[in-house]
């Protein structure tokens, strides 16, 4: 069976030129990154209004604050499992709000988009791959093991709300977690 990435959409959409005046240290910083990413100014640019766009004007909206990962760590080990369902209990109303008022709606697309665009923000890798109808979710965040339990439950009361009858496997480690559940070969969550 062959694995494939599942693709975001690159939508071309129409563009047009604009100018701004920035001070000069913004505009020596910017050029510093983009020569240190090695990509354009352009795309620099492009880049961080996306992610503005995206959630950066968002977050403050659903009360999201900035916590060092080092902190994080920390938290995670003092969870147990009461701990991580009891989380998980209180957090899926605050989700499903969050992404009510982030996406216009609640749906599994929604869901998975909404999360893929918190790893994004969050700077943890994640993946999308499809082999045949089964879809993996691969998340390394670099927490700690019950960062993973709790990356693994979460996903599993998601997709249990949407698809109850559809049973999803994980493959969990230390720092990463593959979920993996049969979606079909032809769903895309960035497709409506």
């Amino acid at each position: 069976m062959d694995i494939k990435r599942q693709p975001h959409p690159i939508k071309q959409e129409p563009t047009r030129s604009i100018s701004y005046r920035l001070p000069e240290h913004i505009i020596e910083e910017l050029e510093i990154e983009s020569q240190q990413k090695e990509i354009s100014q352009n795309v620099l640019v492009k880049q961080i209004l996306e992610k503005y766009i995206v959630w950066d004007r968002f977050a403050k909206k659903m009360g999201m604050i900035p916590v060092p990962k080092e902190i994080l760590k920390i938290l995670g080990e003092k969870m147990d499992g009461a701990t991580i369902n009891e989380i998980i209990r209180e957090m899926t109303p605050v989700i499903k709000d969050w992404i009510i008022f982030k996406k216009g709606g609640y749906d599994l697309k929604k869901s998975i988009e909404s999360m893929e665009e918190y790893m994004r923000a969050s700077s943890m890798t994640s993946d999308h791959r499809v082999e045949g109808d089964v879809h993996h979710f691969v998340i390394q965040h670099n927490l700690g093991i019950r960062w993973s339990l709790f990356t693994e439950l979460l996903l599993k009361q998601i997709f249990h709300e949407f698809l109850p009858n559809l049973v999803m496997k994980s493959r969990t480690t230390a720092n990463t977690v593959v979920a993996s559940i049969a979606l079909g070969s032809d769903f895309n969550e960035h497709s409506r």
